[in-house]
């Protein structure tokens, strides 16, 4: 058995791996977290066993004020998988609100917009 001071580094602090605050689960479950997608906290869910950990807890209350999911990253000093399922975790739990960023509309066709430079020109 270590001993404890094997666990702590004081300059790195508690040594705690990715999988461990997953649970081994290397992907979300549903959905997946844009980068600047908006999270946002509210009690309209109640937390279960999975989102009782100090991750997800710190994150609902980093998130009382809306962040984007790269912010969490870098608030939480954690990796943007590790992230994305303990916010799915959250979601599935209806305690967290997700503003998805608006799709990219798609750009006319170089020939869309040469009949209205055409057309501009006739003017």
């Amino acid at each position: 058995m270590p001993a404890d001071d094997e666990w702590i580094d004081d300059d790195a602090g508690p040594m705690v791996r990715p999988y461990a605050v997953t649970r081994g689960r290397t992907r979300p479950g549903r959905a997946d977290f844009d980068l600047i997608a908006i999270i946002a906290t509210h009690p309209r869910g109640t937390p279960t066993p999975q989102t009782s950990g100090p991750e997800h807890q710190r994150i609902l209350a980093l998130c009382e004020t809306p962040l984007s999911v790269a912010e969490i990253c870098s608030e939480m000093d954690l990796g943007l998988g590790v992230v994305r399922i303990l916010l799915d975790d959250l979601d599935s739990a209806d305690l967290i609100a997700v503003r998805r960023p608006a799709p990219v509309t798609q750009l006319p066709s170089e020939r869309v917009l040469k009949e209205v430079i055409d057309g501009l020109e006739a003017l």
